[in-house]
């Protein structure tokens, strides 16, 4: 599905929450075996037992790809991803937390180098079950101007 969004059309202050997914044992064995991210703060329970969280953690790198997955929606032809900025995991995710994202709509600008384009970015913030923040972040999108799309159909 698409859905096309010129700069012009993103509103700040637009806001979408997605639905909740679990993280399971599985995902954090599978990225440690993805990334050879075998420390024991993910790995070895009775180790974990003996630190301050007392069980295993799941990687950040985890929870920050899955988040930004459960945003993805719907493909905007006028927009890329440009990168993240200010990526910050503020709370442990454990084995069996179920995580949601919001995203909001916080900034626009224009490109420093493209004058076709500008800049939208998003807010994402991940919470866990008990609505505690466990990820920020801010995403940049690289979006055409319909201005510049109107030129080029002349």
């Amino acid at each position: 599905m698409t859905h096309e969004q010129y700069f012009e059309d993103y509103a700040i202050g637009f806001h979408r929450r997605t639905m909740g997914r679990t993280i399971t044992e599985a995902n954090v064995v599978l990225h440690a075996g993805q990334t050879g991210d075998f420390y024991p703060h993910h790995m070895e329970a009775e180790w974990c037992k003996t630190q301050d969280f007392g069980q295993r953690i799941a990687h950040g790198t985890l929870i920050f790809g899955v988040a930004i997955g459960m945003t993805a929606g719907a493909i905007n032809p006028h927009a890329m991803s440009y990168g993240y900025d200010r990526l910050r995991f503020i709370r442990p995710v454990f084995i069996n937390d179920t995580i949601t994202v919001e995203a909001t709509i916080t900034e626009k600008r224009n490109h420093p180098r493209r004058a076709d384009h500008g800049i939208v970015i998003e807010t994402i913030e991940v919470f866990n079950q008990h609505h505690e923040t466990v990820l920020v972040c801010e995403h940049l999108y690289l979006v055409k101007r319909r201005q510049a799309s109107m030129l080029a159909e002349h």
